[in-house]
Order: structure tokens, then C-alpha cells, then sequence
């Protein structure tokens, strides 16, 4: 039987689904569902049953949230936002009642020091080389961290030589995927070892582009490794979107160029949500912490709030 929370979660991905219909067809009061998603009232339980039956026709089924979706915040440039997202999309896909894994895969450390851990006593590179699972640090109850720092750069190496390499991450989520909702991998800016074990692990990617041509230059590259992946690999990886990051919406340049990249990757889903230029998000970044711990009335904060709603209704 359906429970509140699955409900609920399938309506916070089914964003265009027409809430008043789906009362109407379960004969029950009118915004009913409205005050459950607004956290305002609960559903009684009476409801639950016949509220079942009408939201099976709009694609729930009982297994639909039995293991988490695997994304990459993948591109090789640099500087592109992608640790950025990957923590405010984590943040905010946990608000939104998910239970999230966040998975530093890359040296620098940037997204494990966001959250406080600087040199983790146990890290990815550890569990990819060895026998333990995957160290998993609770940061809320809805959001936790599998750490990396400088000493995933010294053994990458290792990890390159060792047998079946490009395996082992998506090996070692398996093992707790039917635990969380989303787990989101943070990828380093390469198309190394590490990139590839994320690729594999993944069910989805989501690249952020700066509409510049500096980085725009060279994404060709990426999508070409997303592609040999899926043909040689995992077939399951697809494009979950482009999100366009570090926008300067009105300049001309950055205009010009999200229209250029639109029409290059029509085939790709590109988000509405576009993440603009701000201090704030600087700012967050020197103070260790996510958006909405720093400013959860900032627009920087509600744009990646509204991308991760986009996400979780693809």
C-alpha cells in the first residue's frame, strides 16, 4: 500500500500532474493534497487507498522509488559550477523529502570541506582500492557525504592499473542504493579514471556550461565520453539536462551563446533553470556552506531550489 511519503514524493516529481483531477478522482475533499505539500495538513489514512489507485494511471508503481537515481554533475572545464551544484542541488532535492547521498570524486575536496570535513579518516579512494563500503558521514537526516581530499590525486594512479577500475564505484553504490532516493556524484574537471567510474556508476548525467566561449570550448569532448560509455559500458546513461551556470543574463555574450548552444544540443534537454552570477554564492563557498544554510531567501538560493524540482520531474 501506498504510504504519505511516496505519495507525496511522487507528486513533488509529477510538478505538472493536476492535483485538483487527481482529488476529483479519488472522491476525496479538495486541496487535500495541496496542504499535504505545503506541509500545512497530513492525508488521512482513509485516503491513502483510493489516492493509490488514481495516481497509478499517472505512472506510480511500488518500485518507482526502491533504488536511488545515480547523477554525475560532470564537465572536464573547470570552474563551471559543478561542485557548486552539486551541493545546492543535494541540499535542496533533501528538502524536497528525499534522502540524499553526495559523492566527492574529485581530489580538490571542495564539496567535503563545504561540509565541515576536511581530512576524512575514510574516503572513496579507500573503498575503491579495498574492501570496505563506501564511508558515508550524515550531515542531516535527509543528506549525507562520502568524503575525498588530497589523497584520492596520490592513489588515482593505483586506481587506473587496478582490475575492473571502471567498475568499482558503480559496485560499491550498489550496495546502497535502496537506502537513499538520489545520489549525486560530483565529478573532477577531467575525463580521468575518476570521471569514467562516475559515468559508469550513473543512471543520468547533468552538465553545467558557462555560455562562455572559453568554456564551451572543448564539450564536444564530453558528450563524446558520455557517448563511449554508454555504447562499450552502461548503457543505461543518458543526458539528464544542460544547465546553463554563472550567467550573466544580460550580456549580450552569454545571450548569444545559450541561443548557440540550444540550437547545437536541441537533442539534450536544457533547463529552465539558469543559474546567474552572484556574490552570495562566493560567499558561500568562503563560509563552507550550502545556499540555503547561508541565504535561504537569495535568488541564487530559489534558482537551485527550482533546477532540482526540474530534475526530480524529468
Amino acid at each position: 500500500m501506498i504510504t504519505q511519503e511516496k505519495l507525496l514524493k511522487f507528486l513533488r516529481a509529477k510538478p505538472a500532474l493536476n492535483l485538483s483531477q487527481i482529488e476529483k478522482e479519488a472522491n476525496i475533499p479538495s486541496k487535500t493534497l495541496h496542504k499535504a505539500l505545503s506541509d500545512q495538513k497530513d492525508i488521512p489514512a482513509k485516503h491513502l487507498p483510493v489516492l493509490e489507485e488514481a495516481v497509478r494511471k499517472y505512472g506510480y508503481t511500488d518500485d518507482l522509488f526502491d533504488k536511488a537515481k545515480v547523477i554525475s554533475i560532470v564537465n572536464h572545464k573547470g570552474g563551471v559550477g559543478k561542485t557548486t551544484t552539486t551541493i545546492n542541488v543535494g541540499k535542496a532535492l533533501s528538502l524536497l523529502g528525499n534522502k540524499v547521498l553526495l559523492v566527492d570524486m574529485d581530489s580538490q575536496g571542495n564539496l567535503s570541506q563545504c561540509f565541515g570535513v576536511h581530512v576524512p579518516n575514510e574516503q572513496v579512494i579507500d573503498a575503491l582500492l579495498g574492501n570496505a563500503p563506501l564511508p558515508m558521514q550524515e550531515i542531516t537526516a535527509q543528506l549525507y557525504l562520502t568524503p575525498s581530499d588530497i589523497r584520492m590525486a596520490y592513489r588515482e594512479s593505483e586506481l587506473t592499473n587496478v582490475i575492473g577500475a571502471d567498475r568499482r564505484l558503480s559496485l560499491k553504490l550498489e550496495e546502497v542504493r535502496d537506502q537513499f532516493d538520489y545520489i549525486l556524484i560530483d565529478c573532477p574537471p577531467s575525463l580521468g579514471i575518476c570521471t569514467t567510474c562516475s559515468l559508469v556508476a550513473s543512471n543520468y548525467c547533468v552538465v553545467p556550461i558557462q555560455p562562455e566561449a572559453s568554456a564551451y570550448h572543448g564539450v564536444e569532448s564530453l558528450f563524446n565520453r558520455i557517448a563511449e560509455v554508454r555504447t562499450y559500458i552502461n548503457p543505461m546513461l543518458t543526458v539528464k539536462g544542460i544547465v546553463f551556470t554563472m550567467v550573466h543574463k544580460n550580456q549580450s555574450v552569454h545571450k548569444s551563446m545559450m541561443t548557440h548552444i540550444r540550437e547545437n544540443y536541441r537533442n539534450f534537454h536544457i533547463y529552465d533553470s539558469i543559474i546567474e552570477v552572484s556574490t552570495l554564492i562566493k560567499q558561500s563557498q568562503v563560509a563552507k556552506e550550502d545556499l540555503f544554510s547561508y541565504s535561504p531567501k537569495s535568488s541564487s538560493w530559489q534558482q537551485y531550489h527550482q533546477l532540482a524540482t526540474e530534475i526530480m520531474a524529468l
